[in-house]
């Protein structure tokens, strides 16, 4: 096997895997303008990186206002969630807007491929933190149930909720990383929260929904794609979309790129990168747009 190839191996094996994203971001572009508000998600973002490394953790990716990390022990990604919220909460307001992120970890079997990570631990890690408000930090009681006997004392249930692709409910924990009574997520509060993000898709006279159950989506010329692009200049694997709680994220895997375009928005190409997709749009393959050209048509929400 050459150096190449063994980037590709999948490795099976228990991961804690964390999400984290700055809370309110989209108040912030509002308030702040785009160059501030950038560069108050930047900060953020710096000291979640740093948390992550401090404590033996890899980045596995970072779009937008939000990272996924991974760490060997599910302690790890428990101190490094507390270190992210510390550094964050130490930093000073913004023109009046207190910073604040939201996290949350899962801990369990886990897929390594290609310097990314797959499987039931991500989506649930995932819907954690999507449970999760400003300043908390949300996991799982299997994940709990793994850390030290001290660590634990540091954690209370809260919950049980239903996860699509479960047979059975997820118990939930809100670790308590700072004693204040503005970080306590009620029952009630959990049971309320906004629903998943929707996704459609519309590829010729075929129109697929995106939504919790779906946490996966292919495009390419490969018959097993969920949408099968017959353009020559299309990759047989040319792109996916990944659901991320309530964003869902096109990933370009192709050799000729992918061309997005928002509604009222210029064309852009991706070559091996990644965007969200929002509102509606239009997505073709290796090339850019013509009349000639094969698109799968998306609304968000």
């Amino acid at each position: 096997m050459n150096a190449k190839d063994s980037t590709k191996v999948k490795v099976e094996r228990n991961l804690c895997v964390l999400f984290a994203d700055v809370s309110g971001s989209t108040r912030l572009y509002e308030k702040l303008g785009d160059k501030e508000a950038l560069h108050s998600v930047e900060r953020c973002l710096n000291r979640m990186t740093r948390a992550t490394e401090q404590f033996k953790g890899r980045i596995i990716k970072t779009i937008g206002d939000e990272v996924m990390a991974v760490f060997d022990t599910a302690e790890a990604g428990m101190e490094a969630a507390c270190s992210m919220q510390q550094k964050v909460d130490d930093l000073p307001p913004v023109r009046g807007i207190k910073l604040a992120i939201r996290v949350g970890f899962h801990f369990g079997p886990a897929i390594e491929e290609a310097k990314d990570v797959f499987g039931d631990t991500v989506n649930t890690a995932s819907r954690m933190a999507g449970l999760a408000k400003a300043g908390q930090i949300i996991t799982t009681a299997d994940s709990v149930a793994a850390l030290p006997a001290l660590l634990q004392q540091s954690t209370r249930e809260i919950d049980a909720l239903a996860v699509k692709g479960k047979a059975e409910d997820v118990r939930v924990c809100e670790v308590l990383w700072q004693e204040s009574d503005d970080l306590t997520m009620k029952s009630a509060s959990v049971a309320a929260a906004p629903p998943a993000a929707r996704m459609v898709l519309r590829h010729g006279g075929e129109e697929k929904v995106l939504d919790a159950g779906v946490g996966l989506f292919s495009l390419g010329r490969d018959a097993a794609s969920d949408f099968i692009i017959n353009d020559r200049r299309a990759s047989r694997t040319h792109a996916r979309i990944e659901r991320r709680r309530d964003k869902f994220v096109l990933i370009d895997q192709s050799t000729n790129g992918t061309y997005v375009t928002f509604d009222g928005e210029a064309e852009f190409a991706l070559k091996r990168e990644e965007v969200i997709l929002r509102g509606k749009g239009r997505i073709s393959f290796g090339h850019a747009f013509d009349e000639n050209s094969e698109v799968v048509e998306f609304k968000v929400g």
